[in-house]
C-alpha cells in the first residue's frame, strides 16, 4: 500500500495530535486492511513529519487497541477474532440503532439535504462500471456519521467512533472484494431505506434499516473467513 496517497502531508509544525487524527480517520474509514503492516518511518515519510510525533500517535492507538506494535517496530492493523467481532457488532446494533432512531426525530432540512447528497454520491459511484472502492468506503463512513451526528448525543457518538476505530478496517471488506453484494448494490438499498426513514421522521424504520445494514455486512464478513476463528464456538450467524 502506498500510504502517501491516503494521508495529507503536514504543512505546519508537526504535532502528534495531527498525526493521530489522520491515522484514526484511516482506521475508522476502513482504508487500511486487517493484518496490514506499517512502520513508523513509512507513516512519517507519508505525512512529512519526524518519527517522534508518529510514535506518540501510534502509542495512543495501540492503547486503544486500534493498532498493534510488534517487537521489530512494525505496526500492524489488528485482525479481530470471531467473538470480538460478534461482541462489537452486538453493541453497534444497539448504539447505532439508537442513534439512527434519534436522528430521525431531530434531523433538520439542511442536514437531511447533506445526507441525501452523500447517499446520491454513493449510488452514483456504485452505478459506474468500475466503482472506486476507496471512494465507496469513504462515502459509507460519511453517510453513517452524518446520520449519527444528528442524534445530538455526543457521548454515544464518541463510543460509536471508538467501536469503528477497531472494526473499521473489516467493515468494508465486501466493498473491497467486489462480491455479489456489491454487484446487487445491497449496501445502497440499505442506505436508501435509512434515508427514506429520516425523510419521514420514522424512528422505528430508521433504527431497523440501520440495523439491517449492520447485520447484512456482519453476516457476510463472518462467512468469509477473514476473522480469527480460534475462539468461534457458535454457528456463523448474527442475531
Amino acid at each position: 500500500m502506498n500510504l502517501s496517497t491516503l494521508v495529507t502531508p503536514m504543512i505546519r509544525q508537526t504535532l502528534s495530535a495531527d498525526v493521530y487524527a489522520q491515522l484514526r480517520d484511516l482506521l475508522i474509514s476502513g482504508r487500511v486492511m486487517p493484518g496490514e503492516k506499517l512502520s513508523l518511518r513509512s507513516i512519517a515519510d507519508a505525512l512529512g513529519v519526524s518519527v517522534m510525533p508518529v510514535r506518540e500517535a501510534v502509542h495512543r492507538l495501540v492503547a486503544e487497541q486500534a493498532l498493534e506494535m510488534a517487537a521489530n517496530r512494525y505496526i500492524r492493523v489488528p485482525v479481530l477474532t470471531v467473538s470480538q467481532f460478534r461482541e462489537i457488532t452486538s453493541i453497534r446494533l444497539n448504539l447505532e440503532g439508537q442513534a439512527a432512531a434519534r436522528a430521525a426525530e431531530l434531523v433538520d432540512s439542511q442536514a437531511l439535504a447533506e445526507i441525501e447528497k452523500i447517499h446520491e454520491a454513493f449510488c452514483a459511484e456504485f452505478a459506474k462500471g468500475a466503482p472506486d472502492e476507496s471512494r465507496l468506503i469513504t462515502l459509507n463512513k460519511e453517510l453513517h456519521f452524518a446520520i449519527y451526528n444528528q442524534a445530538d448525543m455526543p457521548i454515544l457518538l464518541q463510543i460509536v467512533e471508538s467501536l469503528w476505530l477497531r472494526i473499521g478496517p473489516i467493515i468494508n471488506y465486501d466493498l473491497r472484494s467486489g462480491t455479489e453484494r456489491v454487484v446487487q448494490r445491497v449496501q445502497a438499498s440499505h442506505h436508501a431505506a435509512m434515508v427514506d426513514a429520516l425523510k419521514k421522521g420514522d424512528s422505528v424504520a430508521a433504527c431497523e434499516s440501520l440495523q439491517d445494514d449492520i447485520k447484512s455486512a456482519a453476516e457476510f464478513i463472518l462467512n468469509t473467513g477473514a476473522l480469527i476463528v480460534a475462539d468461534a464456538h457458535k454457528p456463523v450467524e448474527v442475531d
